[in-house]
């Protein structure tokens, strides 16, 4: 591989004998990996049923390398089904850093397309909230599709710049995430565009860009809070040189050690900074099967605190009837919470879902479906987010069968019965819904989701 000069006699000045195995690295295969998702799957089960060859991440548990080189896992009906998610098995190393748990505030400020916040919701289980937020509307899009696989029930989705959340989120957060933008270096074996873009000044423009997301995160942080910065670059300017910036300027951040395994120290001497940067960790290609990759992790000592935000007013006069009736007649369960109507999307809100006004929301807890001419269409993230037993109505395909591939592709399937929605699943696990008439099942797999 032809990397650009100017890099190489950089990182040579830095890993100095190592610069050969460093730089053949990137002629070696790229790792291609999976992690699976426990809100649908436990990590036993999916070993039993998966199709892959796989071996696992050694510092992520819920996550595998994919052994076979020729297989497409985007393609199994099994990722239709929000079983796992397909992500590079360094960059799963952020999320194990951050370690979030049930009932923790979460903000995931840099998200799309989506593979960390899946992680942290993940972790969550559905307990407490989880905020991820791109300033990207069209990425949004992704992150919101990907989030939605998951069957993700207790996460808002925002987009927005982060100065307008850290004015509006004082002191909120037990934990946030910024897997921030960067020169992207580490992955110059599976991105070639990223090779030609790059020059002597893209560390120093990715540099400013983190320092600027940086500094409104301090304000949303609870004091003890936990931060965790991680980029996919070798750039000590981008990487400790930006906490080193981080800490002059905040002196309310410290520090902290990352017990994790295969993690090498920072690299304090490269800025010239104190071996306390030796904190922040990194990930080489040469030494481990993935790309390169950094992450630090600290805690803010701060100890003032604000009032909490109010709580997010329900509108009490909304009509949901069809909705309960669709659940009575459909459904085995109660879906407990409460309800938000907009534009006539009905959304099943997290108990402690804030008051948002002023912030731009793209997706708010659980999009039930909508309703129409008091009629309920229930959605394709309702599916996702329930069992097959959940459903009164069922359709179970086998993931070997070609009607899984009709279905998926969006086609009618000439199945006789009774009228009902039918939850659909492919070997027990939910992937849409049907409409059954008394000769065929109408398809409502979501649109932009059929295979093509």
């Amino acid at each position: 591989m032809n990397l650009p000069i100017d890099f190489i006699n950089r990182m040579e000045n830095i890993l100095k004998d190592e610069i050969k195995d460093f730089t053949e690295s990137f002629n070696n295969e790229t790792f291609k990996g999976l992690r699976i998702n426990p809100l649908k799957i436990s990590k036993k089960n999916f070993i039993n049923i998966s199709p892959f060859n796989l071996e696992e991440v050694p510092w992520c548990d819920k996550g595998f390398y994919i052994k076979d080189t020729n297989l497409r896992p985007g393609k199994h009906p099994y990722y239709h089904c929000g079983l796992y998610y397909i992500q590079e098995p360094s960059a799963m190393i952020a999320v194990e850093a951050l370690n979030p748990k049930p009932g923790d505030k979460v903000l995931d400020l840099c998200a799309a397309p989506g593979g960390k916040s899946t992680q942290i919701a993940a972790k969550l289980n559905n307990k407490g909230l989880l905020v991820s937020n791109d300033i990207n509307p069209k990425r949004t899009k992704a992150l919101e599709k990907n989030m939605k696989m998951f069957g993700v029930k207790n996460s808002i989705i925002t987009n927005e710049n982060p100065l307008n959340l850290s004015n509006h989120f004082k002191n909120y957060f037990d934990k946030i995430l910024v897997d921030a933008p960067c020169s992207g270096e580490g992955m110059f074996k599976r991105d070639k565009k990223a090779i030609k873009e790059w020059n002597e000044n893209t560390s120093k423009k990715y540099a400013d860009i983190q320092r600027n997301i940086l500094k409104n995160v301090s304000k949303m942080l609870k004091p003890e809070g936990i931060l965790v910065f991680s980029t996919c670059t070798f750039s000590p300017k981008e990487n400790e040189g930006t906490i080193k910036w981080l800490l002059e300027n905040f002196n309310e951040f410290e520090l902290i050690d990352i017990h994790i395994d295969n993690l090498e120290n920072g690299l304090s001497e490269a800025i010239n900074a104190s071996k306390d940067l030796e904190k922040t960790k990194r990930l080489w290609p040469h030494k481990i099967n993935g790309d390169g990759h950094f992450v630090a992790k600290l805690m803010k000592k701060d100890s003032k605190k604000t009032k909490p935000l109010k709580k997010f007013e329900i509108n009490k006069n909304i009509n949901i009837k069809p909705f309960i009736e669709f659940q009575d007649k459909y459904l085995n369960k109660k879906l407990k919470g409460k309800y938000n109507l907009i534009n006539n999307r009905l959304y099943l809100i997290p108990n402690n879902f804030p008051n948002m006004k002023g912030i731009r929301i793209v997706n708010s807890g659980l999009f039930l479906g909508e309703l129409k001419r008091n009629r309920f269409i229930p959605s394709q993230s309702l599916a996702m987010a329930l069992d097959s037993k959940d459903a009164k109505y069922n359709l179970d395909l086998s993931s070997n069968d070609l009607e899984a591939l009709k279905y998926l592709k969006g086609e009618t399937l000439m199945i006789k019965d009774e009228k009902s929605w039918k939850l659909i699943s492919i070997d027990g696990y939910p992937v849409g819904w049907g409409k059954q008439t008394k000769s065929f099942l109408k398809n409502y797999y979501n649109k932009n989701w059929r295979m093509k």
